[in-house]
């Protein structure tokens, strides 16, 4: 049985959108596209790398809504499977494992390995679970997240908290979420600044 795992970069004030890049989600006139990556430019001397890599090499499969999928396909999707470092490590570990995608819209995806789930998503995903062995990785993917925990069915919120308070911007828990009961599981500083918070379902 598999494990469904919520990772996402996060601020202080719970905001979850745009952070990869100006141009990754700028929706609703967004102002701050890319204040995760330019806060690690800035802090961040390569050192967290292993702590990614660590947790991507457990990611047995992806979860993603709409959105996050139609980003990843236009990054991952296409970038050189033999780059240095971490960004090659991730495409060769992306394009291969198998990617579950969620709307209402999309009837055909061209990333490899790509595959629609029907339109109960609550049983299509425990059904996942039950069948997959290993983490079920969701990256953003906001709308998506809230029905899973509306169903009770994501096991673990991941959170890399940025040190940064934005105002403004989709949140991953805003109003009307579902209720949640979490334990901490850890918390660890990392050198960049960013704080690493792990909570399972209580």
């Amino acid at each position: 049985m598999g494990r469904i795992v919520l990772q996402a970069f996060i601020t202080l004030d719970g905001v979850v959108q745009g952070g990869g890049g100006p141009e990754e989600d700028p929706s609703g006139d967004f102002p701050y596209g890319g204040w995760a990556l330019d806060w690690d430019a800035e802090h961040d001397d390569g050192s967290d790398d292993s702590l990614v890599l660590d947790w991507e090499s457990r990611t047995e499969a992806l979860l993603l809504g709409r959105t996050t999928y139609d980003i990843w396909a236009r990054s991952w999707g296409v970038w050189d499977e033999d780059a240095p470092g971490l960004e090659g490590e991730l495409t060769r570990r992306y394009n291969r494992v198998p990617k579950y995608v969620v709307s209402r819209t999309v009837t055909e995806l061209g990333w490899q390995n790509s595959f629609l789930l029907g339109p109960d998503v609550a049983d299509e995903v425990a059904r996942l679970r039950d069948e997959i062995d290993g983490e079920i990785r969701i990256w953003g993917s906001t709308e998506l997240v809230r029905t899973l925990a509306a169903a009770d069915l994501i096991d673990e919120y991941r959170l890399m908290v940025y040190p940064l308070v934005l105002g403004t911007g989709k949140k991953l828990f805003p109003d009307g979420f579902p209720h949640q009961r979490l334990t901490l599981e850890s918390t660890r500083p990392l050198a960049s600044g960013v704080l690493v918070n792990v909570y399972r379902r209580g």
